[in-house]
């Protein structure tokens, strides 16, 4: 769904590049999941015209479902504390820990906050680990190279709860209310920013970047495979598919021949089988 956002763009754009996306996603959400390929694609095409701000939706219903046979004043008091119950009977988390914890990954810079988002979800859709527990996204925070101990003091410091309010407010103030959601702004400050709600083809979003630059943007050059692969070391062939711009099987072929160098390896995910780069990655 195509919408006009009703606030106003108000940020300054870096380097020169006409437009600013702000991408609204729920880590607990499979289309957001979904929706990462064709981000990548995106910005290794025409990431020269546009910034990419990640803004957290506040409706995380997901994670109060781990807060069970509790009371109210038990679930208040745990919401402002650093403690977590692992008692037998018991499951209670704090209900926005691991959006809080995105934000605290995001104080150590905006590449660390991507990472730390992608890693999130490989955890969740790919290794179908509870991603609301301390330990996990510390061991996350760990495996894409993070200062833990900052990572952990700033958890359960205002500034990361700070943060994720302000995200809540965004997505408030844009009246975004379904996942995944991005918001298009040009150079233009009196123009309303553009919203597209859902999960589209890439080509879809290639026109709205069309329809906002008043040009068709020229796409850069993609890198080679097992250097996007480093960086994003867990993915299906279909998304590479897309990316490349190359049938399925001839991709297929390819990770074969990684699975035979022993650089990769084939996954069972939640949402079908995924491709795990082993050699060299990042995390």
């Amino acid at each position: 769904m195509v919408s006009n956002s009703s606030m106003p763009y108000d940020s300054n754009l870096t380097n020169n590049k006409p437009l600013e996306i702000y991408l609204f996603i729920d880590p607990f959400c499979l289309d957001c999941w979904s929706l990462a390929p064709i981000i990548s694609k995106l910005q290794m095409e025409y990431g020269d015209y546009f910034t990419l701000k990640y803004v957290l939706c506040g409706k995380l219903d997901v994670l109060n479902k781990k807060i069970s046979n509790i009371s109210e004043d038990q679930y208040n008091s745990n919401c402002h504390s650093r403690e977590i119950d692992h008692s037998s009977d018991k499951c209670v988390f704090l209900p926005h820990l691991a959006a809080i914890s995105i934000k605290a990954a995001e104080l150590q810079g905006k590449r660390a906050g991507i990472r730390f988002i992608r890693r999130l979800q490989e955890l969740l859709f790919v290794e179908n680990k509870d991603i609301t527990d301390i330990n996990v996204l510390q061991h996350c925070a760990q495996n894409i190279g993070l200062d833990l101990d900052e990572f952990i003091r700033d958890i359960y410091s205002p500034s990361a709860a700070k943060a994720f309010q302000c995200d809540v407010r965004i997505s408030a103030e844009m009246e975004v209310n379904e996942m995944p959601a991005m918001v298009f702004f040009n150079e233009n400050i009196e123009d309303e920013g553009l919203k597209i709600t859902g999960l589209y083809s890439y080509d879809i979003y290639v026109q709205v970047l069309t329809e906002l630059l008043e040009c068709k943007p020229k796409p850069a050059e993609k890198p080679p495979l097992e250097l996007f692969l480093s960086i994003n070391p867990i993915i299906a062939v279909q998304d590479l598919a897309m990316i490349y711009d190359q049938p399925v099987h001839k991709i297929e072929r390819q990770m074969k021949q990684l699975q035979l160098q022993r650089k990769a390896q084939k996954l069972q995910a939640k949402n079908g089988p995924v491709w795990k780069y082993t050699s060299k990655c990042l995390y």
